[in-house]
């Protein structure tokens, strides 16, 4: 057990997490949100500071990143927890078994002990993900601390609900996120993920302030957050407040958790996103979780030229020099080497 950080004490014994936008008032004995963080006697504590659930060496691109480091390898871990509820979760098991008052399991690990694994593995980076990285706030932070006087990148992958106070934290700290902007309406965000977008809009742009690589995914669900509309407004919103170099996923849904209702998403329907997204303005727009043979080359913007070559999750080194494309001299935004 591990005393947490970001939070404040209120008068009556409950605690107010500071840490992610749901700002939790937690009474004794209780958790907040997330299922992870305890007020015991009026302090508030970590459960999996040293539980570590899931731990493997993944491509880069399987973040997804595909303008920082391509081609490298990245030691990713993640444990349990999570506070959003989205019932088409992938990770469900993982996420979602504290809010449902499974045990929190894990191996037993130390910040330490996870820079030397990733340093071993021959890893470029380190990569916080799988559940949402935000609810292992302290064990992302000493890692990362560690890491970075190791010479390792630190990677975030979350939901994007953080509180400005956990960013500021970790801004120094981080070098590249992938966020999920999950739709372009609260009522979505509340029905069926338990949170609300607002927040995660103005963390993108908060992020993007960090100066922080950022790329943001949207997973397409039909019926959900498909409509034209909507999509269009997403990708306005990330041209005018991201800007055009920021790299857009959109990736395929295919039913899973409690949302076993839809099939999966048609292929026309992410191309015609995709569209949307050039049209708006953003160079970089991928089409993923397609399957086999998936193909996501990264154009020049100059003169359309593929940059870096890519078949699923593998990568063709980039053809580029000091970021500018090898045909026309075109920059080409980006993290390209170490």
């Amino acid at each position: 057990m591990h005393q947490a950080a970001l939070w404040k004490p209120l008068a009556d014994g409950r605690v107010q997490c500071r840490l992610c936008a749901h700002f939790c008032r937690i009474a004794p004995g209780e958790r907040g949100t997330c299922g992870v963080r305890e007020n015991r006697d009026g302090t508030l504590y970590t459960l999996v500071y040293d539980r570590v659930a899931a731990i493997n060496l993944d491509p880069v691109e399987k973040k997804p990143l595909y303008h920082f480091l391509p081609g490298s390898l990245t030691f990713s871990f993640g444990t349990m927890g999570c506070n959003l509820s989205c019932t088409f979760c992938q990770n469900a098991d993982l996420s979602q078994s504290p809010r449902q008052g499974r045990p929190i399991t894990g191996h037993a690990v130390t910040p330490e002990a996870l820079v030397r694994a990733a340093l071993d593995s021959g890893a470029a980076s380190i990569s916080y993900t799988y559940s949402e990285p935000t609810i292992f706030f302290e064990l992302m932070r000493d890692t990362a601390g560690l890491a970075r006087k190791a010479g390792l990148k630190n990677i975030i992958v979350s939901n994007g609900f953080q509180s400005p106070q956990c960013l500021d934290e970790l801004g120094p700290l981080m070098d590249a996120a992938n966020i999920d902007l999950k739709a372009w309406n609260e009522d979505f965000y509340r029905d069926v993920c338990g949170a609300k977008l607002g927040p995660v809009k103005k963390n993108l742009v908060h992020i993007r302030r960090l100066g922080w690589w950022l790329e943001v995914t949207t997973l397409i669900i039909p019926g959900l957050n498909d409509d034209p509309g909507e999509l269009r407004g997403m990708a306005a919103f990330l041209f005018a407040e991201l800007g055009a170099d920021t790299p857009w996923h959109l990736s395929r849904f295919h039913p899973d958790h409690r949302m076993l209702d839809r099939g999966r998403t048609p292929q026309k329907t992410l191309e015609a996103a995709r569209d949307m997204g050039h049209a708006a303005g953003l160079r970089y727009v991928y089409v993923g979780n397609l399957g086999p043979g998936e193909r996501n080359d990264t154009p020049c913007p100059g003169c359309g030229e593929a940059v870096v070559r890519r078949t699923g999750f593998h990568a063709e080194p980039a053809r580029l020099r000091a970021g500018a494309c090898p045909a026309c001299g075109a920059a080409v935004a980006g993290v390209w080497g170490a």
